[in-house]
């Protein structure tokens, strides 16, 4: 008996050992029936499976996974449903949530680092709703709210938390919310959590990552910087050499501003999604008609998030129509110093800057002018 009871307790022990070096991730999902949840790890570069089960009708769920050494992301998902989860040591993280809301209410217990996640979640999926609904020269004004909301209450207050990582890579779509390669703020907060995770997590991959984003961006910011100084004024634009622009039409196909030389063009920055745009296009539309014979081309740049939409929109358009996919954070809105769309500008048949909106009282007869 006492040998058996020594064996047991070794056993135990062992066990004991194995789990310390375990996190656990648990809970229940209702009303997700023969759901298979995945349970996955979001690397730098990739997001692999490490997991999944397929749900019965109580929804519950366990995970597991070895402890790392420094704080590391994983994911619950459902479909396209998805909690994000962070873990910084053997913790056990409890989660609750009903597969309707999954994504924006759900309860999380045990993880302070997941509690702020869920906090980053919820507010970042507000801000995309509210984007969609203002007109585009409101939108900087709410994201430099938000980043500033985020910056004092989660990345400034402790950097080398998990969840001042996760707010760094928060995105509109397939854009970076922080962006630090075109603001020098946002380059601030990166190099806040990259110092704080070099003395806590020195030999993490997330870490070198971070440091390596921070100098990139310094030098980003210093190019940016140099091209603003040749940005068109506002006011007043003198006759100058083209910003040239090349950017694939709805076709795909790379349309080059500059190979437009001999004609008079109109250089039209727009977005599709706005009220007043099927009244826009019309006036266009008769302005081309009107002068396209005689030598006008309508080059017609777009900052539309979505990219179907706006294949949609400008399927039967006439003129020449291309997309920056970097949508709001185009390096044309710095270089042609865009203050709201649309914003447009009149180029001459030799590829000379003449005129922008703010100096165009009639854009008939500024046209004509050139023709």
């Amino acid at each position: 008996m006492k040998k058996l009871f020594i064996i047991a307790l070794s056993t135990l022990a062992l066990w004991s050992c194995a789990d310390a070096d375990k996190f656990h991730v648990e809970g229940t999902i209702t009303n997700a029936e023969d759901s298979v949840l995945y349970f996955e790890n979001v690397g730098i570069e990739d997001i692999n499976i490490l997991d999944s089960v397929k749900l019965s009708s109580d929804g519950a769920f366990a995970f597991s996974g070895e402890r790392q050494t420094a704080p590391e992301f994983y994911r619950l998902r459902i479909d396209n449903q998805i909690i994000n989860v962070s873990i910084d040591s053997t913790e056990t993280v409890r989660i609750k949530a009903d597969y309707n809301t999954m994504a924006t209410d759900y309860s999380v217990e045990g993880s302070d680092n997941c509690t702020k996640i869920k906090e980053l979640s919820k507010m970042q999926i507000d801000l995309c709703n509210k984007i969609d609904k203002i007109p585009f020269d409101s939108i900087d004004g709410l994201l430099n709210a938000y980043k500033d909301k985020v910056k004092k209450e989660y990345i400034y207050v402790e950097p080398f938390k998990a969840y001042a990582y996760f707010a760094l890579f928060q995105t509109i779509g397939r854009y970076l919310i922080f962006n630090p390669g075109v603001n020098k703020e946002d380059n601030k907060a990166f190099a806040a959590v990259a110092t704080s995770w070099d003395t806590y997590f020195p030999e993490s991959p997330r870490s070198e990552n971070l440091h390596n984003i921070t100098i990139e961006g310094i030098n980003d910011a210093r190019y940016v910087e140099a091209q603003q100084k040749s940005v068109i004024n506002v006011s007043q634009v003198e006759e100058t050499g083209l910003i040239d622009i090349v950017l694939p039409d709805n076709d795909g196909k790379e349309q080059k501003l500059s190979s437009l030389k001999g004609q008079v063009v109109l250089l039209y920055f727009n977005v599709f999604n706005t009220s007043d745009s099927p009244e826009r296009i019309m006036k266009l539309r008769e302005l081309y008609e009107a002068y396209h014979a005689a030598g006008l081309e309508i080059y017609m740049v777009s900052l539309d998030s979505n990219e179907h939409f706006w294949k949609t929109s400008t399927k039967r358009l006439p003129w020449i129509n291309v997309r920056d996919a970097d949508g709001i954070y185009s390096q044309y809105i710095t270089l042609y110093n865009l203050q709201s769309l649309p914003s447009y500008f009149i180029i001459d048949r030799n590829n000379t800057l003449k005129q922008r909106d703010v100096q165009i009282e009639d854009l008939n007869k500024s046209i004509a002018a050139y023709m």
